[in-house]
């Protein structure tokens, strides 16, 4: 379950990285597909990164309550406080990467769990929707 950290824990963790070039983009989705469980991870990116980056994975997926909190700034569902760091065994943890890349660029991020799929879309950090695959809904590219 992803939880917004308390500002005092974000805090002290904040020395955070940052997504600064495709490849660290890239390393930190192939992070969370791992840390969800994923045993297949196919990475397909174009014009470099700037163009696309997409990675596909056979992870747990999350529920549709986790995908619209998932790109908040220090949204996690690896730690809850800073003595977590200490048993943490993700490879990720501070829940900075997807709000920086949802405040940058155009984010898809499409997600099934328990049968259901769900489709959220953001550009730039202005707008964000969450969709089902059945909305009427037209899908930002």
């Amino acid at each position: 379950m992803i939880r917004i950290l308390p500002p005092e824990e974000a805090q002290k963790i904040a020395a955070g990285e940052v997504i600064d070039r495709p490849a660290a983009l890239v390393r930190e989705l192939i992070d969370n597909a791992l840390d969800s469980g994923a045993a297949v991870i196919e990475v397909f990116i174009d014009g470099g990164g700037i163009g696309k980056i997409e990675v596909i994975d056979d992870g747990l997926g999350m529920s549709r309550d986790d995908l619209a909190l998932c790109i908040t700034t220090h949204a996690t569902s690896k730690i809850q406080s800073l003595d977590d760091l200490s048993r943490s065994t993700t490879l990720g943890f501070r829940g900075e990467a997807l709000s920086a890349v949802a405040a940058t660029t155009r984010l898809e991020i499409v997600t099934s769990t328990g049968g259901k799929t769900f489709i959220l879309c953001s550009e730039f950090g202005v707008n964000s929707s969450l969709l089902t695959p059945h909305s009427s809904l037209l899908i930002p590219h």
